[in-house]
């Protein structure tokens, strides 16, 4: 029988057997990328409160965004392993995982699914080169919890449309080349691809952020925006097919938050198997293996759910609620196994030295956006009972 084995990468239920010899090329390929080229400055970066926007061109390059669609010299790689790279962009930080995220899940999804030809065609292939940089702008300064609620406004003036609104939260946006408004107009709620540079849209970053500090966060305001009627996605039609696109992302936060709890659990098993502490080794002590046991067991129970939601994504049978299951319960689980590793870790748990408190700060983000802890039990609880409780 083969020993199970946690280190460096933990697999202890060798879940690696059950993926296929490409799933496993891919994600040995995605592991050495961001071991090479993210890993090395991430610190740097997430002190400074910066994104670096030129490894974006090397993750198109690498095939890393939007590989799970097809067409447009995109890859068209299955669920699973589209999984397994946000899983490893995650590893290094949220942020990577979040620009890839939004670039081809909010973005670069909506215009293959929704958009028209001249759409796709001015869009896709370069989006996923990361010759250009999308943001989604749907969560509104008032709250995020409640998109019907948006008060952003598209106005059809016959040969044009005109936008009027405030969105916050719009990742990349400081970057961005395109961004995807969603607005509320008199037939319901609409996306339309707004290019950055067009008269009256500003972007603000926000700054002083405590969690996700490598990632370009921002404010949008839109100020009588005049944008082509080519500009509206035109089989987008209400407000499910925003949610739609972010089921998509959600996806791969399940996948991703795994790998920012491996990266923690692997720095503190390291820690503590070299860590001298009353005349012995820290992972000699039973509290510590208690926890590393604890760590073992959820982040297996975490890949083994990530595999058989790409099972039923990839056979085109995953749900909405699925997603919310898989998202509340690995970024919960995942939080909680950085803390912990974070204790492990002892007060060198604090520096930036060490990556534990980086995921940590990150994943109280990740525990909140994209839909809520308590919003995605919500959406599992009405799927269980039948019986909606958001109000």
């Amino acid at each position: 029988m083969k020993t199970p084995h946690c280190h460096p990468y933990p697999d202890y239920m060798n879940i690696s057997e059950l993926l296929t010899e490409e799933q496993n090329r891919l994600l040995g390929e995605a592991r050495r990328f961001v071991e090479e080229e993210l890993e090395p400055s991430i610190a740097d970066h997430y002190e400074a409160g910066t994104f670096p926007k030129e490894a974006i061109a090397r993750m198109g390059e690498a095939h890393l965004i939007g590989s799970n669609l097809a067409g447009y010299g995109l890859p068209g790689y299955d669920e699973i392993s589209y999984g397994l790279i946000m899983r490893e962009l995650e590893r290094c930080d949220s942020a990577f995982r979040s620009c890839a995220s939004v670039q081809g899940s909010l973005v670069m999804y909506p215009i293959a699914k929704y958009g028209s030809d001249e759409q796709k065609d001015t869009w896709l292939e370069r989006l996923g080169k990361g010759s250009a940089i999308g943001s989604f702008a749907l969560t509104e300064p008032q709250g995020g919890s409640d998109p019907g609620s948006m008060e952003t406004r598209a106005e059809d003036r016959g040969d044009h449309w005109l936008l009027s609104g405030e969105k916050r939260w719009v990742t990349n946006g400081t970057l961005c080349d395109v961004v995807l408004v969603w607005a509320r107009t008199d037939d319901g709620v609409r996306g339309f691809l707004c290019p950055a540079d067009t008269p009256g849209v500003k972007f603000r970053s926000i700054n002083r952020k405590l969690s996700l500090r490598a990632s370009a966060s921002a404010e949008l305001s839109l100020d009588q925006v005049k944008l082509p009627k080519s500009a509206e996605l035109p089989a987008a039609r209400g407000l499910g097919a925003a949610l739609n696109c972010l089921n998509q992302a959600r996806y791969g936060i399940v996948w991703g938050v795994i790998g920012a709890a491996e990266a923690c659990y692997d720095e503190a098993l390291s820690y503590a198997q070299e860590r001298q502490l009353f005349q012995k080794k820290l992972s000699q002590f039973q509290m510590v293996q208690g926890k590393l046991a604890d760590m073992t067991l959820a982040i297996s129970q975490g890949q083994l759910l990530a595999l058989r939601l790409g099972q039923l994504k990839n056979a085109g049978q995953l749900l909405p609620g699925h997603v919310s299951l898989g998202k509340q319960g690995n970024v919960k689980a995942a939080l909680e196994i950085a803390r912990t590793c974070r204790d492990i870790l002892g007060a060198n748990g604090v520096l930036l030295d060490y990556k534990t408190m980086r995921h940590a700060c990150n994943l109280e983000t990740v525990f909140t956006y994209e839909g809520t802890h308590d919003i995605h039990r919500l959406v599992v609880g009405q799927q269980v009972t039948g019986k909606g409780a958001f109000s």
